[in-house]
């Protein structure tokens, strides 16, 4: 062999050499997580089975013409009066209305699970299977306050069930799959990540929502959210939107508390929660200043309810839960929950920060009332108004104070820019407390301020349409 044929017989050889080193290196290095992408497929055909689709008969709703239309007043001669007096006659008076929805099977006798918006008002409800197979179902129970209902059909033969898991487990950014019906389409499945958890909602603080990013659509609700397990984890509830789309912002009820609802709704047929009667709020920078703490933490109690397990412990208007039953507080939503799901009659120990000190005692769980009373007032008179801080202020009648029930508080009947404004008060909150002393007086409003020392917060209770809160206000 010539050397030129060597020389080049060794460079083919390096580069081939080199190209499957490449290949090794590539193939070493790849991205762990690209060997394991979500399977959809499997799970999605393994899980289908067991959800179903729901339609609820609402009965006929009134659609007639609005009582505030303005017809002509015809004579009876004229030839519209003949056409008009038919077609407002065969115009429809009712039309049906119908709730569709989604739900899913726990147990192989017939119990379903879904949301009770779903089969709100229900005169009927209808269940149709993967399968395409039909059954009526009857309510077993509803519970509005965690929105799940449970269904019964009956099982000829047993029905393919879902697994359950345990969304504490769950992980923000984790996978995790829908399957449900929206807009009607059946066994619609969607896929996103887990956004966020233990989210409180203005019309439910005893559920700590799983927000997802998951596509949910109406239709989708009472249908289950999946982990990548193949397990349920929530059930799709809602969703928040400006347009009744989807908008990347959706709500599950974890399953764990559904299932707690479901059995006391099979055993009971109806739910019963634990209670201390206080109304409470989070705590922000300023008021975490203001009580003289190092950072935001814990439950802040507004009010504290008479005859309520909380007024028997002498908690206090102002007290800050940090902890209850052994688990930390750090935000105000995760203490409702809590406390829903405590067995009525248990003490627990819990601590409280007040004026600076951290303080244990017990309180004995009491069972949620169906309705809370809440307090009102009406609008008073503007007269011998008292400014301060942009804030314009009236002390209250001995007939108001008794209307009320209130031994103390002025009431704020003009906000202009200043320290209140920037604080939150608004016109017509009464001013309770100040700095934890009570406000009988407008001039013990201003006495109060005098002796705070000028750039330092201080919390303020005010009540507000029925309840009570508490703001941090900066003497600047």
């Amino acid at each position: 062999m010539k050397i030129e044929d060597t020389v080049c017989w060794l460079r083919c050889v390096r580069c081939t050499l080199l190209k499957f080193l490449i290949i090794v290196a590539v193939v070493v290095t790849a991205p762990a997580g690209a060997e394991t992408l979500p399977d959809f497929a499997t799970l999605v055909a393994e899980n289908s089975v067991a959800v179903v689709n729901i339609s609820s008969d609402q009965g006929n709703k009134n659609s007639a013409a609005p009582p505030d239309l303005n017809l002509p007043d015809l004579p009876k001669d004229s030839p519209f009066h003949d056409f008009l007096k038919r077609f407002l006659d065969e115009m429809p008076q009712s039309r049906p209305s119908r709730s569709l929805g989604s739900g899913f099977v726990i147990s192989s006798d017939g119990y379903i699970l879904t949301s009770a918006h779903v089969i709100a008002d229900a005169k009927s409800i209808n269940v149709r299977f993967s399968n395409r197979l039909e059954k009526k179902a009857v309510i077993v129970g509803r519970d509005r306050r965690s929105d799940v209902a449970l269904l019964k059909v009956e099982a000829e033969t047993k029905l393919p069930i879902v697994r359950i898991g345990d969304p504490d487990k769950l992980k923000v950014g984790e996978w995790v799959l829908a399957i449900g019906s929206p807009f009607g389409f059946e066994s619609s499945a969607t896929a996103g990540i887990v956004s966020a958890k233990g989210r409180s909602l203005p019309n439910e603080n005893y559920v700590p929502f799983i927000q997802t990013d998951v596509a949910i659509n109406p239709g989708n609700s009472g249908g289950p959210l999946f982990n990548l397990a193949g397990e349920v984890v929530g059930i799709n509830a809602q969703i928040y939107s400006q347009t009744g789309g989807f908008m990347g912002l959706s709500f599950a009820v974890p399953i764990n508390i559904a299932i707690r609802v479901a059995d006391q709704l099979k055993a009971d047929g109806q739910v019963k929660r634990g209670w201390l009667g206080v109304a409470i709020q989070e705590v922000n920078q300023e008021l975490a200043e203001s009580f003289g703490m190092a950072r935001p933490q814990g439950a802040l109690v507004s009010e504290v309810l008479a005859d309520s397990p909380a007024e028997q412990a002498e908690i206090r208007n102002g007290d800050i839960v940090v902890e209850f039953g052994g688990n930390r507080i750090s935000r105000m939503s995760e203490l409702p929950p809590l406390v829903g799901r405590t067995p009525i009659g248990e003490s627990v120990e819990i601590t409280v920060i007040r004026d600076g000190m951290s303080l244990q005692m017990d309180v004995v769980v009491g069972e949620l009332p169906r309705e809370v009373m809440q307090l009102a007032h009406s609008d008073v008179p503007t007269d011998n108004p008292h400014a301060l801080f942009g804030l314009t202020l009236r002390n209250l009648t001995a007939s108001e104070r008794q209307e009320l029930e209130l031994d103390s508080g002025v009431i704020v009947t003009a906000v202009d820019e200043g320290a209140g404004k920037q604080a939150g008060i608004r016109v017509g909150d009464l001013l309770l407390q100040y700095d934890g002393k009570p406000i009988v007086h407008t001039d013990d409003f201003r006495t109060k301020i005098d002796q705070q020392a000028k750039g330092q917060s201080a919390p303020v209770l005010i009540r507000r349409g029925g309840r009570s809160l508490f703001l941090a206000l900066r003497t600047d």
